[in-house]
Order: structure tokens, then C-alpha cells, then sequence
């Protein structure tokens, strides 16, 4: 399965299982959206044994909810409703130990247990809930059946909002109102790496990097950030590499963009070093072995060395980034917002082909690239979207290239 969230018309959402057979004759598996899911969906999702999480909300909206379904169904199994203003969960959740960590904007970091939950106010394990949800199912299913025979033209069939809702048990939750996470939370050994931002218009939130415990979420060490840490933090050894951006996700601003690298002690929080940059990083940064791999918007996907920060390679792409590169150890593969996939190689930084999804006669997709790619069994997987004025006739896909 590949797994994909989307934004419809009005901010409406989706959320997609697509089959990744290569003849399936059903590609779309199943999905979601009203009136089970009531908010915008950004955020990737996370998968753990048959479990798929994923958040909702966006900057647009107040409040948001965690979702934990089936990941070969989409069934669900239980929910985890987190109000409040400026309150959303965009990043993509990150799944440890049988815990989830996850990121709330206003809410600041929270974590919750994977696999137990509260039912009719008692806590049980993710089986018993799913046993209890499967039951309320058939009964619905029966009633539905048994009005249908009474009057078929108006028997309603049911939803799953009508489900019982189990939440997960809150282990902790840090930064409440005082930060502001909207990018995913890393996860190295005991510690929770978090990336905060100050919102300029809002005047809420603290642009910095902590570090936290997995276990109660306790404090270990804080550093400020002189940008917006939109790109989030990756964990590489015992540097934390962490990119910035002076906009978001907004090609209007792209021009004029300026962004940075900071690379930061893992144990005590010092920084090691910081490089300015031509452009904002907004996509989480990459790392295969000592080198670090980052696309920017001014074009240009850079590998640098992870301890010192020397520039190893740049590669101008001729259009900007919003999406993180996918690395495999040979090549990362990265694409732009013209919708075109670069393979680039890690070893000098010169580009190997590239594919222009908008043009090619089979693909047929126009749009930009705001989600990172993704390498799976030999295939490598990139979607298309239009948020922006442009064209709005064509088709925005989910696009598998082959070898």
C-alpha cells in the first residue's frame, strides 16, 4: 500500500490507500474523508505493525484530531481529539516503543500510548476496543438492513462517525502554549527532539530546538533558532541537524527566501555550526552515512558534510524546492515545484536523468511537488498538487516511476 493525504476543494480532505500492484484493478484500496474525517489533512502518516496514525488540521483551522485505523482497511480504531486555538497536527507523527510523539502547533509536543486506550471510561488494550467497535458495526450494518426492507428509499447505510471513539491514554504533553510545532518530531535512543516556531503575525510560539525525554517528556536542553525551523530536526549520530526558512510553504514568497543550517550537540544542546543559505529549507534534511543531503528554494540541492558543515556538492536544479530529497545509497532523488523529479548522484552531485511529470504522455500530471518522494521496492513514488494559481485543468497524481 502507499498511503497518501490530500487537500480537495475548500480544504476538504482525503486520505487514500492506493495498491501498489502494478495491474491492480482496483488502485484505489480504500479512503476516507467526510463525514469521518471533518478537517484538512496535511500530515503524513506513521505505521506501526498494522496500525496507520495520522494527524488533521492545519494552520487555517482550531483544534485537530490523531487518528489511529486499520492500516489494510482503514477501519478505525481509535481517536485522540486535541482542542484549542492554533492547534493542529501537521507534522507527521513519529511512533517509538509503542508510543506516539507528535507535534500540535500551540498544543507543543505530545505523546501517546499506541496501544492502550479509554472505552466507556475504562482503560483496555487496542483489541478489546477494536472488538467492542466491530460489534457497534455489525449493528449498524443489520439495522441499516432491517430498514432498508421497511422502506429501501430512505434507509440511510451507516458511517463510521457513528463508531464508538476510543482515546489513547496521554503519557505526556510539553510546550503547551508556549511553542509552536508544526514539523515532526525526531526520536534518538530516550530523547525527543522538537522543533518550535515563533508565528511573526500571531506573535505566539519560540523558535528554538529542544530536547526532551521519551519516557515523561522532562526538559534536557533548549537552543534558540534565529529562523523558522519549518524543515524540522533530523538526528545523525550525535549531531542534530536542523533546517530554517524565513517563509513557508508559499511560492509568492519564494522570491528573496532566505533559510539556514544549524547543527547542534546532541548531549548538551551547543551548536557545532550554522551556514546561512540562498534560500529557506523547509523540508527535513537528509543523511546517508557523513553526508547531509537538503533541497533549498533557490533551486539547488546541496551535500555537505555532517560534523563541519563544508559543502561537498551543489546541484542547480533551475526551480524551487519544497520537498525534502529521498536518498538510497547511491542517488537522492528530489523534486521541484515546475513538477520535475531529479536523480542525482551522492557521490559528485551531478544529475543522472530527470522526468518532467507534467509533460510525459503517461504520467500526466501538472502541478508542484509540496511531499517528498518516496523509494519503496524498486519504484519511486511522487504526487502532484496545485494550491496556487496556475493550472487547474490538468490532473494531479500519484505518479510510480520504474527503473
Amino acid at each position: 500500500m502507499l498511503y497518501v493525504s490530500g487537500l480537495g476543494p475548500f480544504n476538504s480532505s482525503s486520505f487514500t490507500a492506493l495498491s501498489l500492484a502494478p495491474n491492480s484493478p482496483k488502485r484505489i484500496a480504500w479512503s476516507k474523508s467526510a463525514p469521518y474525517l471533518k478537517l484538512p489533512i496535511v500530515s503524513a502518516p506513521a505505521m506501526a505493525g498494522d496500525q496507520l496514525v495520522f494527524g488533521d488540521g492545519m494552520h487555517q483551522t482550531d483544534g485537530a484530531v490523531l487518528h489511529c485505523v486499520r492500516a489494510g482497511s482503514g477501519f478505525p480504531i481509535w481517536q485522540y481529539p486535541v482542542p484549542g486555538r492554533l492547534v493542529h497536527l501537521e507534522g507527521p507523527p513519529t511512533i517509538a516503543d509503542n508510543k506516539v510523539f507528535i507535534g500540535g502547533g500551540n498544543a507543543g509536543v505530545l505523546c501517546v500510548d499506541l496501544n492502550r486506550v479509554t472505552l466507556d471510561a475504562k482503560e483496555v488494550d487496542t483489541a478489546a476496543a477494536r472488538s467492542a467497535i466491530e460489534k457497534k458495526w455489525k449493528e449498524l450494518l443489520a439495522k441499516y438492513e432491517a430498514e432498508k426492507k421497511i422502506d429501501p428509499d430512505f434507509a440511510v447505510p451507516p458511517n463510521e462517525d457513528a463508531l464508538p471513539k476510543p482515546a489513547p491514554k496521554l503519557q505526556w504533553q510539553q510546550g503547551r502554549d508556549q511553542w509552536h510545532v508544526d514539523v515532526g518530531v525526531a526520536i534518538a535512543g530516550d530523547r525527543v527532539l522538537a522543533a518550535s516556531a515563533f508565528l511573526d503575525e500571531e506573535k505566539t510560539g519560540e523558535r528554538c530546538l529542544a530536547c526532551l525525554s521519551a519516557i515523561d517528556g522532562g526538559m534536557r536542553w533548549k537552543t534558540a533558532l534565529r529562523l523558522n525551523p519549518w524543515a524540522g530536526p533530523t538526528a545523525a549520530g550525535n549531531v542534530v541537524l536542523v533546517g530554517g526558512s524565513s517563509i513557508r510553504f508559499d511560492p509568492s514568497q519564494v522570491s528573496g527566501a532566505i533559510g539556514e543550517v544549524t547543527a547542534i550537540d546532541i548531549n548538551s544542546g551547543a551548536v557545532l555550526w550554522r551556514k546561512d543559505i540562498a534560500g529557506g529549507v523547509l523540508s527535513p534534511i537528509a543523511v546517508r552515512g557523513e553526508l547531509a543531503v537538503f533541497t533549498a528554494t533557490d533551486g539547488r540541492v546541496r551535500g555537505w558534510d555532517v560534523k563541519s558543515g563544508q559543502e561537498k556538492w551543489s546541484h542547480d536544479a533551475g526551480a524551487p524546492f519544497f520537498a525534502a530529497p529521498a536518498v538510497t545509497p547511491d542517488m537522492a532523488y528530489v523534486a521541484d515545484l515546475k513538477g520535475i523529479v531529479h536523480a542525482i548522484q551522492l557521490r559528485d552531485g551531478k544529475r543522472l536523468w530527470k522526468f518532467e511529470l507534467s509533460t510525459d504522455p503517461v504520467a500526466k500530471a501538472s502541478g508542484m511537488v509540496y511531499g517528498s518522494p518516496i523509494v519503496a521496492g524498486g519504484r519511486l513514488y511522487v504526487a502532484t498538487c496545485q494550491l496556487e494559481n496556475g493550472d487547474r485543468q490538468g490532473q494531479r497524481a500519484v505518479v510510480c516511476i520504474g527503473e
